[in-house]
């Protein structure tokens, strides 16, 4: 004589289709559920949790933004303003001596030139260079 557990087995194995549907136990799904909601109750419990993800966001993003190289600046103009101005460069006077000579006389007006530009620009010579020159020595006191 069979046991009503193994004549559920022997079913089982020789009506597999039926096993598939079946309906999963009851006490199954009530653990599945208080498992799920324990882990979801745990996750809001820990303090600023979500924050701290957050933050962590933002920092990559952050550290990737100053990887990054800054943009160049934008180009200089060559301009008779800018040959004048006593804040220009020194490298970009020395620029100007050597590449436009148009702009060659407006340095000469330039009270951050040094002598060495200055001689520079005297024997490289160009357009109203030599008219520039004569006004600075010039208006320069005689000693």
């Amino acid at each position: 004589m069979r046991m009503p557990s193994q004549e559920k087995t022997l079913q089982r194995l020789q009506n597999p289709a039926e096993t598939l549907c079946e309906r999963p136990r009851a006490g199954t799904a009530r653990r599945r559920l208080r498992h799920s909601q324990a882990r979801r109750a745990k996750r809001k419990s820990i303090p600023g949790r979500r924050m701290h993800t957050l933050q962590r966001r933002e920092q990559a993003t952050a550290s990737r933004r100053s990887t990054r190289a800054a943009p160049p600046p934008p180009p200089l103009r060559l301009s008779p303003l800018l040959a004048c101005d006593p804040a220009t460069a020194p490298e970009v006077l020395w620029f100007i001596a050597e590449h436009e000579p148009e702009l060659r006389r407006w340095l000469v007006a330039n009270p951050s030139a040094d002598a060495a530009l200055l001689e520079y620009v005297a024997q490289a010579g160009g357009p109203g260079v030599n008219r520039a020159l004569t006004i600075l020595l010039d208006g320069l006191p005689a000693a």
